[in-house]
């Protein structure tokens, strides 16, 4: 987001922060144009056309998604999940269902974690909450570390989405992926990675190198082939588990606005 939050982009965006699950539920509805999306989310919306080589992706631990569980993974048998991320869920129940081989019961729950294991053996944990948690007081599996060590590909949580229909009242000439990806690739240049840094640790009540080492060593944000393979893959098999619809072939928006499968 760097360049929408220090006035770079050429076009005007009007800019709202919220959860991943509203980003898409804004989507759905018509009443946002663009959004990042949580992957799970592309198989339930229609026409929506991706920004290629933007996302929120990891090649390894990811840290800020957690389940973490008061006895070993092989004896939960219920699971409270935070369902502000639908990929975390979904992603969840395709490690329960095909990776650990145990069918637990899942609810949802509002994200505390001691209300969440006074009730249930294991708890999703994400974002902000799964970062500043004390994991050595539970059982505590990173589920992108997981993802990664049965599958040998990325996962890939999140990426940019714009609805095809409001392509229509965009200039030909605006070549938005460009916007994106030069956004990210400015947020990415170490001065400003020091300021996020600087700025966020504080508000996150972490330091600013628990910040830095996140954006630099635990997110990857680029959708390469390797994490466009793992996504694909993530789709398979969160629809043979029903954690899914199935899912449309991929549609990318390319320069210019042009579209390609």
């Amino acid at each position: 987001m760097w360049d929408f939050e220090h006035g770079q982009p050429t076009p005007d965006f009007d800019i709202v922060y919220t959860v991943p699950s509203r980003c898409a539920a804004d989507l759905a509805a018509g009443t946002a144009d663009i959004g990042i999306i949580p992957a799970a989310a592309y198989t339930t919306i229609p026409d929506l056309m991706v920004l290629p080589k933007v996302a929120i992706a990891s090649r390894r631990a990811v840290r800020s998604i957690l389940l973490v569980s008061t006895v070993p993974v092989s004896q939960v048998r219920s699971v409270a999940l935070d369902s502000s991320s639908l990929t975390s869920v979904a992603l969840t129940r395709v490690l329960f269902s095909q990776y650990w081989k145990t069918q637990p019961a899942f609810f949802s729950m509002a994200p505390q974690i001691d209300s969440m294991l006074a009730q249930c053996d294991a708890a999703l944990v994400i974002g902000d909450p799964a970062l500043q948690l004390d994991s050595s007081k539970y059982f505590a599996y990173d589920l992108a570390e997981e993802w990664i060590r049965w599958t040998a590909r990325p996962f890939v949580f999140a990426f940019w989405a714009v609805r095809k229909a409001a392509l229509e009242a965009v200039d030909p000439a605006l070549d938005l992926p460009a916007v994106f990806q030069q956004s990210r690739d400015h947020g990415l240049q170490p001065e400003n990675l020091e300021q996020i840094a600087r700025d966020w640790g504080p508000r996150m009540g972490l330091t600013a190198d628990d910040v830095r080492s996140y954006l630099t060593e635990n997110i990857f944000y680029s959708l390469d082939a390797d994490c466009l393979e793992g996504l694909q893959l993530f789709y398979r098999l969160a629809h043979s588990c029903a954690a899914l619809p199935a899912a449309s072939p991929l549609q990318f928006l390319e320069a210019a606005n042009s579209l390609l499968r």
